[in-house]
């Protein structure tokens, strides 16, 4: 029966074959996003893929038991009831989000996934008057509650230390590839690439409101072309670098950031004041710089800062002097 201010079902109000029909349409959705994820990791993470293999199949034993029970009490005519028909009803992340997540936040998902069906099934048990059915859910809220000892199994049986640090090791070198080294790039540009206009302009007009627009204009211009030129240069379907959108999205707000951290003091008036803060500002950001390179990257300390801080550094001196001039 629909609730009165929504078109939805509500749990209380179903029928003994509605809640088995969409207990049934659960382990069906379950079954299909485990498989989906399996396929969707299964180059870059393996023993993973496997887990989520492993419990599609249980998840498909249990659709099964719950078919035989529905055609015992019911008959065959099965009706269409999802979690989305059903008010308060918990609903599943949509896959194409839960797919781009890091793999260990998957796995995290699945657990909660299985702690979501076991709470469906003990409330669907205290629903029910049959006897048998009663013990079938019963039966299926004890399987999901004993799914976090029996994911601890497959994962022991999948999950080797060598593989899951095999994985781990994919997964990080999959995070520097998508995000820092794109996010890097663009920080760099955003930072280095600005110099030059703002204190130019800052030194030639001596206006420090106007500097700053000039800031925000070449900080916002630069982030959308590194954004798109990232995001077009590469679709990561060779290079293995992972979605272009993301990496568009890390370049380009880096980029943005990296021009702003030197505009934003020219909103203060006072055009000496504004200028040693922006300054000191550069120096902070291009420091910043070359700890990540060598955090990320693993590039030298000191080269990594004589690199991006004497560049830097030129090129904001070219920006005073032109300005100057």
């Amino acid at each position: 029966m629909p609730s009165v201010f929504s078109s939805k079902m509500r749990f209380r109000n179903l029928s003994e074959a509605e809640i088995l029909a969409l207990a049934i349409s659960s382990e069906e959705d379950d079954g299909r996003i485990y498989r989906n994820l399996a396929a969707k990791v299964q180059t870059e993470y393996p023993s993973t893929a496997a887990i989520f293999i492993d419990m599609a199949e249980e998840e498909d034993t249990h659709r099964q038991r719950l078919i035989e029970m529905f055609q015992a009490r019911f008959g065959s005519d099965i009706p269409l009831i999802r979690r989305s028909h059903v008010a308060g009803f918990y609903d599943r992340k949509p896959e194409w989000l839960t797919s781009q997540l890091p793999i260990s936040r998957m796995r995290e998902i699945v657990a909660e996934m299985e702690f979501e069906s076991r709470s469906f099934y003990e409330k669907a048990a205290a629903r029910v008057t049959d006897a048998e059915t009663r013990r079938l859910l019963g039966d299926l809220a004890a399987a999901e509650a004993g799914h976090e000892h029996r994911a601890g199994e497959l994962a022991e049986t999948h999950l080797t230390e060598e593989a899951l640090g095999e994985e781990n090791l994919q997964a990080h070198r999959q995070f520097i590839l998508t995000w820092v080294q794109p996010g890097l790039a663009g920080l760099m540009d955003g930072s280095v690439s600005t110099l030059a206009p703002i204190f130019a302009a800052a030194f030639a007009t001596g206006d420090t409101w106007n500097t700053f627009l000039v800031g925000l204009a070449a900080s916002v211009g630069a982030g959308i072309s590194m954004g798109f030129t990232e995001a077009a240069s590469d679709d990561g379907a060779i290079s293995g670098r992972g979605s272009p959108l993301k990496r568009g999205i890390a370049s380009g707000v880096m980029t943005t950031l990296g021009g702003l951290g030197h505009a934003l003091p020219y909103l203060i008036p006072d055009f000496w004041t504004a200028t040693i803060i922006a300054v000191i500002v550069v120096f902070i950001e291009l420091w910043s710089i070359a700890w990540i390179q060598n955090r990320f990257m693993e590039t030298p300390f000191w080269r990594a800062a004589m690199q991006v801080v004497l560049g830097g550094g030129l090129v904001l001196a070219a920006g005073i002097l032109i300005g100057s001039g």
